[in-house]
């Protein structure tokens, strides 16, 4: 296999793990049942990772980790929330160049 090949493969694995990060982060923002402030910095976290003027999909899923961390100290975040949360952390830690 070549190595454009390979490049191209992990370019798109990347992308549909950032695809899946950004769906869920998208559905706790529009979840009514959760506090709105965690929303309301899930929203800015989204607008941050979905921005390309942020940097290459590498530094933006950066980016994005060590903002969950932040949020995910909050010790009244509802725990399956937190959870979602490391799994979104967890994909994004997937993401390489």
């Amino acid at each position: 296999m070549s190595m454009a090949s390979k490049k191209e493969i992990r370019n798109k694995e990347n992308q549909e793990r950032l695809a899946n990060a950004i769906s869920t982060l998208d559905s706790i923002a529009r979840n009514n049942n959760i506090q709105k402030n965690i929303r309301n910095i899930v929203r800015e976290i989204l607008t941050g990772i979905k921005d390309e003027k942020n940097g290459s999909i590498s530094v933006r899923a950066a980016n994005t980790i060590s903002m969950l961390d932040n949020v995910t100290q909050n010790p009244q975040m509802q725990s399956h929330i937190r959870t979602l949360l490391w799994q979104v952390v967890s994909t994004l830690e997937s993401i390489r160049e």
